[in-house]
């Protein structure tokens, strides 16, 4: 999907919700463990009571590895099944260099056909450049992450250019890619930052994780982070598939979607 395939989205659903699928087989309702593919089978019932209501999908891939070969199975059928106006993220900050970078990108982009994929920029340009060699395929790169960890790294500050490592990742980063192909990935509960960022990358498409559970506040994310095409995408899991542990599981998912999206509408309007 292309970023004028994925604005167009955003506005026919009034939406740019993504819902995180980080499905967990300790997690999922038990009337479902006697299912012969557990995993795909939440994810279907998931994926039908809120794809009207969202743009994006984001499997986190260590909740499918985690299950050896049949996480696999379960993480290609949820693929497949995810509907083709719907943007599709492989949340699995790789980040290696070469021919390893390579056949990460030939693995998901190719064989598997995501949309995008999250990766770490630790190792460079070397890292990132393989993913980018993919027609309409994007690189969504670990920016400023909402972790207590992030400041152990992200916070430290260049002697030379008084600039914190997470402004010069973006700042290199836009050197190597356009905001046709690079999104950033800005944590949730770093909204006080959100401003700071947009003026580094006005542009580029922003993967906003943490809202919901995490805590994060979508009324200042939207408010400091949109720009003329939204140019966002927020990542809401735990509180919207797990919204309830029971039968109802996929009605109470489809509320909690809808309701983010209503809020959404609102703050949508205001860049009209």
């Amino acid at each position: 999907m292309n970023r004028k395939q994925l604005v167009e989205e955003i506005k026919r659903k009034q939406s740019y919700l993504c819902v995180g699928l980080d499905t967990d087989i300790k997690k999922i309702p038990d009337h479902l463990k006697a299912e012969k593919d557990p995993v795909f089978e939440f994810n279907k019932q998931i994926i039908d009571a809120t794809h009207n209501y969202c743009v994006a999908y984001k499997p986190n891939i260590a909740f499918y590895e985690a299950l050896g070969p049949k996480g696999w199975e379960s993480l290609q059928k949820t693929l497949e099944y995810i509907p083709k106006d719907c943007f599709t993220i492989a949340d699995a900050k790789r980040g290696d260099i070469g021919n390893t970078s390579s056949l990460y990108a030939r693995a998901f982009f190719e064989n598997m056909n995501f949309d995008s994929i999250t990766v770490a920029p630790y190792m460079g340009e070397d890292s990132v450049k393989p993913f980018l060699q993919f027609k309409d395929k994007w690189v969504i790169l670990l920016a400023h992450t909402s972790n207590p960890g992030s400041a152990d790294f992200q916070l430290i500050e260049s002697k030379v250019t008084d600039r914190r490592l997470y402004e010069e990742v973006i700042l290199k980063a836009k050197t190597w890619s356009t905001p046709e192909q690079l999104m950033f990935v800005v944590g949730a509960t770093q909204a006080d930052k959100m401003k700071h960022i947009r003026e580094l990358a006005p542009e580029h498409f922003f993967l906003v994780p943490g809202i919901g559970a995490q805590g994060g506040d979508l009324e200042m994310v939207s408010k400091h982070g949109m720009n003329k095409e939204c140019g966002l995408l927020v990542n809401s899991a735990r509180a919207i598939i797990y919204a309830s542990s029971g039968s109802d599981f996929a009605e109470a998912a489809a509320r909690e979607a809808k309701a983010v999206q209503e809020q959404m509408r609102v703050f949508l309007e205001s860049i009209a």
